[in-house]
């Protein structure tokens, strides 16, 4: 099991655990990256030329497991430069590996992501000379069959010689549109499981959301996904120390889309030191009434909770997470997810069912 250890004593449980239940097998040890944005990127390649299928900004951060990440394509906040230059490794690495086919690298990012690369750092997490779960995803948001497309290379056709479906040679398409595709989950089928998000995949299947904006498409997602968010109501925010400002941030925007707000104690300081409106509410260790209570008696439209990653911290925020998914409120485990879900609940009033034909028109 992977597992992420922050200190010497985590990381010696682990590793008598992992010994006694891998017996002789090795363990892999990764370093890991706080704060970085995770990108995957599909490509194509013929061994001489190399198509770009699509880049995929991951909406939770690096750390979870990429399956369980949401994402957009286009990249909603990657600058152009940045993305030219994942496409510039990317060709490079499908060169000089000789791949005939699909093949699929994942990216992490630190730094400043919306500005250029002065201002961030490009890590390579893995290559995988394979096509990838996002192809079938990638197809469907750019009108290009990555999977026919690859399979004519692999049997001797050139890209050059090859025609897509709207009579032109396979290429990249950006679509003037935006695709979220997000992950779904079986939590309410095993009562009592913990649904943070980790390093191991979880999820068990995925729905691709539309839209203009990028807050419409995740809107889709979330409603395709079967969260429901509410157009009022009480959201609750619990953040770990590290994110306490970018709850500031989302407290605010909720208060203007009409929202209250109650946060736990060092949570709901942080957020009436920055001036917005909150209500403080007791964690379950602080004694009744305590959060989950208020989940339970139907106070709480919403959850906002986010962990850091030790067994500790994880263990005694566990209530919450379980107390949201019995009583079917949404909640988000991520700071990332928890920006993205308020970028949707402004879109609320204003979804447009388009259909892929329609769509796929407009790339031509």
């Amino acid at each position: 099991a992977m597992e992420i250890v922050h200190g010497d004593k985590d990381l010696e449980r682990y590793m008598r655990e992992a010994v006694r239940v891998s017996e002789k097998s090795p363990v892999l040890l990764d370093r890991f990256l706080n704060d970085a944005v995770e990108v995957d990127v599909d490509c194509i390649s013929d061994g001489t030329d190399v198509m770009i299928g699509g880049i995929m900004e991951h909406i939770e951060q690096a750390g979870v497991h990429s399956g369980d990440s949401a994402c957009s394509l286009p990249p909603y906040t990657l600058s152009a430069e940045l993305q030219e230059e994942l496409r510039r490794q990317t060709a490079l690495m499908a060169k000089a590996l000789n791949v005939v086919g699909l093949m699929n690298v994942q990216f992490a990012i630190q730094g400043d992501v919306t500005k250029g690369l002065n201002d961030a750092t490009v890590y390579v997490l893995e290559v995988n000379p394979r096509a990838s779960r996002t192809v079938p995803y990638v197809s469907k948001a750019t009108g290009q069959p990555l999977a026919k497309i690859a399979a004519r290379c692999m049997a001797g056709q050139k890209l050059k010689d090859q025609k897509s479906p709207d009579g032109k040679a396979p290429r990249e398409v950006v679509p003037p549109y935006f695709t979220v595709k997000e992950a779904v989950f079986p939590f309410n089928k095993f009562p009592g499981v913990d649904p943070v998000l980790g390093p191991e995949m979880r999820s068990t299947g995925e729905v691709m959301g539309v839209g203009v904006t990028f807050g419409e498409a995740m809107l889709k997602s979330q409603l395709g996904a079967g969260s429901r968010l509410p157009t009022k109501g009480t959201v609750c925010i619990s953040v770990k120390d590290g994110d306490k400002q970018r709850a500031v941030a989302v407290a605010r925007e909720l208060v203007a889309l009409g929202f209250n707000v109650v946060a736990t104690k060092g949570t709901a300081a942080a957020i009436a030191a920055a001036g917005v409106p909150v209500k403080p509410v007791n964690k379950v260790k602080d004694g009744r009434p305590h959060i989950s209570d208020a989940i339970k008696a139907g106070e709480i439209q919403l959850v906002f909770t986010t962990v850091d990653e030790t067994r500790t911290a994880i263990a005694d925020s566990r209530s919450i997470r379980q107390a949201a998914l019995a009583n079917r409120v949404t909640y988000y485990t991520t700071m990332a997810g928890c920006e993205a879900a308020v970028e949707a609940m402004k879109h609320q009033d204003d979804l447009v069912v388009y259909s892929l034909q329609e769509l796929h028109a407009k790339l031509h």
